[in-house]
């Protein structure tokens, strides 16, 4: 096991995944630097979200390394991921995924509440990130009282109210109108680069992408001009596994 380069605040190495007898990756590896904005682009079905939610330390890969400043992810225990997720990563995701009896402003405070952060200063917090993503009016109201563009707002609010170290986003303007998700891209990035967060985007929109400092583009769980793996890789174990039991 090696340690990534030091100018890398997050690194992967071959990584591969499967669900059962499907494959989602195949020896994937990148890095990426503190402050990056990187978009992971490809069409759907690519592996983007399986990618992120693996440097997230949501998921174990089956094979391969992820490193956060020099802490193997992959080797923490599920707690100790957790702890990391909550204290130093933050998620937004395809759908907004909310605590329904939470109004939008206790939402948007919540990864702060549960760092302990007093609720006087994770309430302003929380009504700055709302009021940025033009969601304050809602502050008060809970999500079956708003619409869809509203709760990804408040969602991305709340990814960013917690002031994150890496920041994943997986897709994050699928639910919203052209000009909704317009502004919370351009919010987004905003945020990232004067607060120096780390971004990781997932998207198949060649548009979206043009916001980041670098693209890489999956395609079938590999990254785009990666050479095959050979057939004694893991992958194709599990292929010749599934295969036999059919």
């Amino acid at each position: 096991m090696v340690a990534p380069p030091d100018n890398d605040v997050l690194w992967a190495r071959g990584l591969h995944h499967t669900y059962g007898c499907t494959t989602a990756l195949t020896g994937v590896s990148l890095g990426v630097r503190e402050g990056e904005i990187l978009a992971v682009t490809g069409p759907r079905g690519s592996g983007k979200t399986t990618l992120l939610t693996c440097l997230s330390g949501q998921l174990t890969p089956t094979e391969g390394e992820v490193w956060f400043n020099s802490s193997p992810v992959h080797t923490l225990s599920s707690p100790s991921r957790e702890r990391l997720r909550l204290d130093r990563f933050g998620w937004i995701d395809t759908e907004p995924r909310l605590v329904p009896e939470l109004t939008a402003w206790e939402n948007t405070a919540l990864p702060l509440l549960l760092r302990g952060t007093g609720q006087r200063l994770a309430k302003h917090t929380a009504m700055e990130w709302l009021d940025r993503l033009d969601v304050g009016m809602c502050a008060r109201r809970r999500p079956a009282q708003l619409d869809q563009s509203q709760r990804q707002r408040i969602a991305v609010a709340r990814a960013l109210a917690a002031d994150p170290e890496v920041l994943f986003a997986d897709e994050p303007t699928a639910p919203l109108h052209l000009a909704d998700g317009t502004h919370v891209l351009r919010t987004l990035t905003t945020a990232a680069r004067s607060h120096q967060i780390t971004v990781v985007l997932a998207t198949h929109d060649p548009e979206i992408a043009t916001l980041a400092d670098r693209t890489i583009t999956l395609v079938d769980g590999r990254r785009s001009g990666a050479a095959p793996t050979t057939d004694d890789s893991p992958d194709a174990e599990s292929r010749a596994a599934c295969s036999l039991s059919v």
